[in-house]
């Protein structure tokens, strides 16, 4: 796993809310417990580990070394309205601080032989597990939309890709819950980056629907940044 900070010229967006719950954890002594929530971009593919592990082992030493575990409920092939169903069991559980969703991908592009769920059925699954979520009182929320790669640009996806990518914004709006940019970001990466598809995707991917080594360890870096600039505006102290 590439433990170096990447040196790109575009950065992510930031987050458009505070972490109340994170913060406050951190004030108090004791672990703490992020939970991710998604697909195979959060599950991982192949060999490729996945941004989880990679955001826990770059947020710890930025906040003295405090025990940050972020725990991997990703499922490869899964999309909101499954996710939804095992939020009780895989994220409440474990009572965390932190969720961060990954959701949007399986709705628009889906090899499995089964019908994916539609767009309608994903956004409403999407409002009932914030719903949900939120209800606990002590959960911040951070949605991350899809990628920006060429199985969801082709000229059967792109059109499906960029209404979920708003959809999923619009949610975000009204829930009042973070959203971290990720088709937006990784956009940029290649229209002002000039990043070619070739160093964004796994070169084992025939599908060309999976992150790259690089692109993985690009976002976790980014999601670290967006959390510690939120976690700063909390008042919390960052090295």
């Amino acid at each position: 796993m590439n433990s170096n900070p990447p040196q790109i010229p575009v950065r992510p967006l930031p987050l458009q809310h505070d972490l109340p719950n994170f913060v406050a954890r951190l004030w108090n002594t004791g672990p703490i417990r992020m939970v991710a929530l998604g697909s195979s971009s959060t599950a991982g593919e192949g060999d490729i580990p996945p941004y989880p592990h990679r955001l826990e082992m770059l947020l710890r030493p930025r906040l003295g070394n405090r025990r940050i575990d972020v725990l991997n409920r990703g499922l490869g092939g899964e999309e909101a309205p499954k996710e939804c169903d095992r939020i009780e069991g895989d994220v409440l559980a474990e009572n965390p601080c932190l969720v961060i969703w990954q959701i949007g991908t399986n709705c628009v592009w889906q090899s499995a032989p089964d019908k994916p769920p539609s767009q309608q059925d994903t956004i409403d699954a999407l409002k009932r597990g914030i719903d949900l979520l939120k209800k606990q009182g002590t959960i911040d929320i951070v949605l991350m939309d899809p990628q920006y790669l060429p199985a969801m640009l082709t000229p059967a996806t792109k059109n499906a890709t960029e209404a979920m990518v708003q959809a999923i914004a619009d949610v975000a709006s009204d829930k009042q819950v973070n959203l971290f940019r990720r088709f937006d970001l990784m956009q940029r990466w290649s229209e002002i980056g000039k990043f070619s598809f070739d160093q964004m995707v796994n070169p084992t991917d025939d599908k060309r629907l999976h992150q790259s080594e690089w692109a993985t360890n690009t976002l976790a870096y980014a999601l670290r940044d967006v959390i510690l600039d939120r976690l700063r505006k909390g008042g919390i102290a960052t090295t």
